[in-house]
């Protein structure tokens, strides 16, 4: 065997690595019990491969698995692979998969179902999982139980893109040959995972049970998972208060709500089991139109935005001051970028220096912000963005829709400025650089450059960033970066969001990794009171 070496931090799973489980009870959980979740909204459906949204990721993670897990330090740990390697030029990935894996329909999970699915599945129908899976130059299963990626050149973030929603791995001999979108076991998945699907009523419930024959002895514990669609913010916290579901996570709970659940003795928070997502809010501009097009304009706008207010206020206290575009729990983050602490004179000074002077109204400019659709907490986020603005002669009118007209407004440039919420995925290369890169300005398609910011510097950086293999390297580019988009501004980072989850303590294990509720829940238990 070749010798192996570390090729950044994020590759400690670079050597053939064999991790334990999450750590249990001290006492054997006992089998039994059914865990009663909210769910909201519902999701469009339970195919992970065709939607990634997050309703559909927290069922779905129960039903489909990838090769890995992520720990909440972003730690690799096995899945589906119960050891892997890296070779020492960083370009061969060498996964090693558990025997005796069985998909729900008892047909066996071979090396030859990850094969397809990397090379044909997710490429036609995984916007996100695309452009990883065609770094590579082959995919070849040599047995039945081992899968060997060459790349095409290094890329370090490989080994972080394994989770469920990133890379579900599907049954070749369900799926090839069809069409993959319209196929009928999306509508009655076939995953490997440690739930299956009994029965789903739109607007009521998605009822998963035990699946007996899966793969790690004597899990899961549980019977049954409940996930209730409660659309109505007041039914979600009355739910939980008198135990009808025994756990909420994401935006279930407003966040005003959190300091009254938080002090009921039923319910335990946590804000671990978002790490990879890393999700940050932030304000866009579309730099196509003027003002926006001008730095001046963007950094007027930064500094006049208080953002202790927005945690404090709005947030309730859940989330952490943003200092730029990569978040600080993933790899590469460096606070040493330029600050933007409210400062209105500051603020005044540089629309000033634009010509953008006061009208006899006290008006020096006028814009759109079309409000983020997710929620009262991002009216509440846009009105205060009109308050702050007005303080220094930005007059905004506020534009309102529902998810899908604000999604193609955005996705087509027809406006000026929104708030956006998007996930780093444990990684620049994989949930950062697409926001930034010029390559990635496509018409059409959301989550991607769609403000049109280009700088010819940072296509560079993250371009050889993400095949460099010299850590320090690495991050003298990602610090590089981080200090040139900060200058910028081509959008305005808010705060890295913190989520509470709520969890009913008849419940054990439920958050385990750093993919929390959208993990496979095979270690989850029921204490018997």
């Amino acid at each position: 065997m070749p010798t192996k070496r570390f090729l950044t931090p994020l590759a400690l799973a670079a050597m053939l690595v064999m991790m334990p489980d999450a750590p249990a009870d001290a006492q054997q959980p006992q089998r039994g019990g059914t865990l009663s979740s909210i769910i909201s909204p519902e999701p469009p459906t339970l195919m992970i491969g065709i939607s990634q949204t997050t309703p559909t990721a927290i069922v779905a993670g129960k039903i489909y698995e990838s090769l890995l897990r992520y720990s909440t330090d972003l730690k690799p740990m096995p899945g589906l692979a119960k050891s892997w390697e890296v070779s020492e030029d960083g370009r061969t990935y060498t996964f090693r998969l558990h025997e005796n894996v069985k998909w729900h329909d008892g047909q066996p999970f071979t090396a030859e179902d990850v094969v397809f699915t990397a090379t044909k599945y997710l490429i036609e129908v995984h916007p996100r999982s695309r452009p990883i899976m065609q770094r590579a130059e082959s995919v070849t299963a040599p047995d039945r139980n081992t899968v060997v990626f060459r790349l095409k050149e290094p890329f370090a973030p490989f080994i972080m893109a394994w989770e469920p929603s990133t890379a579900p791995i599907v049954p070749k001999h369900i799926y090839d040959g069809t069409n993959y979108r319209n196929n009928p076991a999306n509508q009655t998945p076939i995953g490997t995972g440690p739930f299956k699907l009994q029965e789903w009523v739109r607007g009521s419930h998605i009822h998963l049970v035990r699946n007996d024959e899966y793969w790690q002895p004597g899990k899961p514990y549980l019977d049954a998972i409940y996930y209730r669609v409660l659309p109505d913010a007041g039914a979600r916290v009355v739910a939980m208060e008198t135990g009808q579901t025994h756990l909420s996570a994401f935006a279930d709970i407003e966040t005003f709500e959190v300091p009254r659940l938080k002090a009921m003795p039923h319910l335990e928070l946590t804000t671990k089991g978002y790490e990879y997502l890393a999700q940050m809010v932030w304000l866009d501009f579309n730099l196509r139109n003027p003002p926006m097009n001008d730095r001046r304009f963007r950094q007027a706008v930064y500094y006049a935005m208080d953002r202790d207010f927005i945690r404090d206020r709005i947030w309730f206290g859940l989330g952490k001051i943003a200092t730029g575009p990569i978040h600080s729990s993933i790899p590469h983050y460096d606070a040493n970028v330029p600050k933007y602490p409210l400062d209105l004179k500051k603020s005044e000074q540089l629309l000033d220096e634009m010509g953008l002077k006061r009208g006899t109204d006290g008006v020096r400019v006028r814009v759109t912000l079309d409000a983020l659709p997710y929620g009262d907490i991002y009216k509440r986020l846009a009105e205060y963005t009109k308050q702050a603005l007005a303080r220094v002669g930005i007059e905004v009118t506020i534009r309102t829709s529902d998810v899908a007209g604000w999604g193609d407004r955005v996705r087509n440039w027809d406006y000026e400025m929104t708030h956006q919420v998007l996930s780093q995925l444990g990684h620049p290369a994989l949930g950062v650089s697409r926001l930034y890169i010029t390559s990635n300005i496509r018409k059409g398609v959301l989550f991607s450059n769609v403000n049109g910011y280009t700088n010819p510097r940072i296509d560079e950086l993250f371009s050889k960033a993400a095949v460099a293999v010299e850590p320090a390297q690495i991050q003298a580019m990602y610090s590089e970066i981080q200090r040139i988009l900060v200058e910028d501004v081509p959008v305005a980072w808010l705060l890295e969001l913190e989520f509470p989850t709520f969890i009913n303590k008849q419940f054990r294990n439920v958050v385990t990794s750093g993919i929390g509720v959208r993990d496979n829940f095979a270690d989850v238990h029921m204490v018997r009171q």
